[in-house]
């Protein structure tokens, strides 16, 4: 690989920089969270009736677009919180 040429996804499709972690990371958390919890409820609720994957989807992105803005802002308040109960002193983990 030429040093100049940046990692990739898939095929040519560039991996986004490293600042890019601080949206990504709660992104796809938020995402898969939002889409177990509302698929425990919905089945717990109503069981598997039919059109359940329809319903159950459009549930889902409703409880994503709360759940995600809810993740970025309460991130940085969760990481100081868990910086008061965990040594830090050690080894960093990643941010």
């Amino acid at each position: 690989m030429d040093s100049k040429q940046r990692p990739t996804i898939i095929g040519n499709i560039p991996k986004l920089p490293a600042k890019w972690a601080l949206v990504i990371v709660p992104f796809i958390l938020s995402c898969l969270m939002s889409g177990i919890i509302s698929m425990i409820n919905m089945l717990r609720n109503l069981g598997w009736i039919e059109g359940f994957m329809a319903l159950w989807f459009h549930n889902w992105m409703i409880s994503w677009a709360i759940a995600f803005p809810i993740v970025v802002t309460l991130l940085p308040f969760v990481r100081k919180f868990a910086g008061l109960l965990v040594d830090m002193s050690g080894n960093q983990p990643p941010k």
